[in-house]
């Protein structure tokens, strides 16, 4: 009840700033200004609300950072810094309140296996923080540690989205609200397991062992609650939206998008967790770090989103219909107008129609601003879609990399990239996948 309290008074206090800037501008205050201080004093309060939470709450503020460009911009940019901020720079608990876990998992002379430990964390995250050490034989690592209690926490904030699903569902009829919750479940429980994480991270370390564009950290030792990493350097995303050169936005940007669209088929995993405090430019290599969600996907991506998209881009309404129909999207008897669809699927599409697209704030805002307004026509077809849950993670782990792609500015090959890694985008724009019969 105190996390559901202190996550819901964010907009009650909210909307108080928001009435004092009426009154204060009514009373012959300038109110430009008066705006963007009460702009900048939201984000703080829920950059801190929600960092102080850990759990649900800021993991929900992590998936927001990957699209912080649609919340409100004060000429100081506070949005930004503050969704950005919740990617890494979160507070950390004390160590004395971590360190009983370390104790308990490693044993009570766990600091025998380092001959150095920070005991300041490097990072903090929504369900542990990181701490850099050094091990005995001189590799430099990092020590992950969940928080003490957070497995309760985690469960009460799913209880509480549960709760928010279902009455969304009330709106949102066809929505698969309850495979969603499970799956939900499935992932925030799986995030829990350090010793499953370590087994993903490793997957992935061994896929990508050698290669030239993109680096994974091996785990090293793991168990429920602590996993010890090699310590991974490099400049993290959000610094480099800030700070990196344009043909450094732009490597990083291909080498991200390439990642999410070729490691399903190359890992048989898909990395779930896109925001960009989990990605670095490491030289000229990209560096991927935290595995806690990850959804195992034999043979790649699924084919429809593919499908779907070449569909859009094609043009052919009859066709992309029979084909949503057939891969469940639509249920039988329920009429769909699938032109308004073109709209509400402009962020996804819109890039696929160039070989070289370049991603921007701008565009992502414009294009969002029409087609996530509940007044306009086009989203609630939307709404009429019957999505599996491993769709939704699916289409929110491309929204995420939409989000930043858009933060990094980054200009990048698209349509080739589509057609070499993406199942059924190609047969698609051919015209041969349309259902027979």
């Amino acid at each position: 009840m105190s996390r559901s309290t202190a996550i819901a008074l964010l907009p009650v206090r909210a909307v108080g700033r928001s009435a004092s800037v009426q009154l204060r501008s009514l009373a012959g205050g300038d109110r430009a200004a008066l705006s963007n201080a009460a702009r900048a004093a939201t984000a703080d309060d829920t950059r801190r609300t929600l960092g102080a939470l850990k759990g649900g709450a800021l993991k929900a503020g992590q998936l927001l950072s990957t699209v912080e460009t649609l919340f409100p911009q004060d000429p100081e940019g506070r949005w930004r810094t503050a969704l950005t901020a919740m990617q890494e720079a979160n507070p950390g608990l004390p160590f004395a309140e971590v360190e009983p876990v370390l104790a308990a998992d490693l044993g009570a002379r766990w600091r025998e296996r380092f001959s150095a430990f920070d005991e300041s964390p490097a990072a903090a995250a929504s369900i542990g923080q990181v701490h850099r050490a050094t091990m005995r034989d001189g590799q430099e690592v990092a020590v992950k540690i969940q928080y003490p209690g957070i497995a309760e926490v985690m469960s009460a904030d799913v209880r509480a989205l549960s709760i928010a699903l279902r009455a969304t569902s009330l709106v949102a009829r066809g929505m698969a609200m309850p495979p969603l919750v499970a799956e939900l479940r499935t992932r925030l429980g799986e995030e829990l397991d350090y010793e499953q994480e370590a087994r993903w991270q490793n997957a992935f370390a061994a896929a990508y062992e050698g290669d030239p564009d993109v680096v994974v950290p091996k785990a090293l030792l793991a168990t429920r609650r602590v996993m010890v990493s090699q310590w991974l350097p490099g400049v993290p995303f959000a610094q480099l939206a800030l700070t990196g050169t344009s043909e450094q936005r732009d490597r990083a940007g291909q080498m991200y998008q390439r990642f999410f669209l070729e490691s399903p088929t190359r890992v048989g995993l898909l990395h779930t967790d896109p925001h960009p405090g989990n990605f670095r430019l490491v030289g000229d290599r990209l560096g991927v770090l935290d595995f806690g969600s990850v959804l195992v996907t034999p043979g790649g991506l699924p084919e429809t989103f593919g499908r779907l998209i070449a569909g859009m881009l094609v043009g052919d309404d009859v066709a992309v219909e029979a084909r949503l129909r057939a891969d469940g999207f639509i249920k039988a008897g329920k009429r769909f107008e699938v032109a308004k669809l073109a709209g509400y699927l402009a962020p996804f599409t819109e890039p696929a129609r160039h070989e070289v697209f370049t991603y921007s704030r701008e565009w992502l805002r414009t294009n969002f601003g029409t087609i996530n307004d509940p007044r306009n026509p086009d989203f609630a077809v939307a709404l009429q879609m019957n999505m599996p849950a491993e769709q939704l993670f699916t289409h929110r782990v491309w929204l995420g990399l939409v989000g930043v792609l858009s933060g990094l500015h980054a200009t990048v090959s698209v349509r080739e990239e589509l057609v070499r890694f993406l199942p059924g985008f190609a047969a698609g724009l051919a015209g041969g996948d349309a259902p027979k019969g």
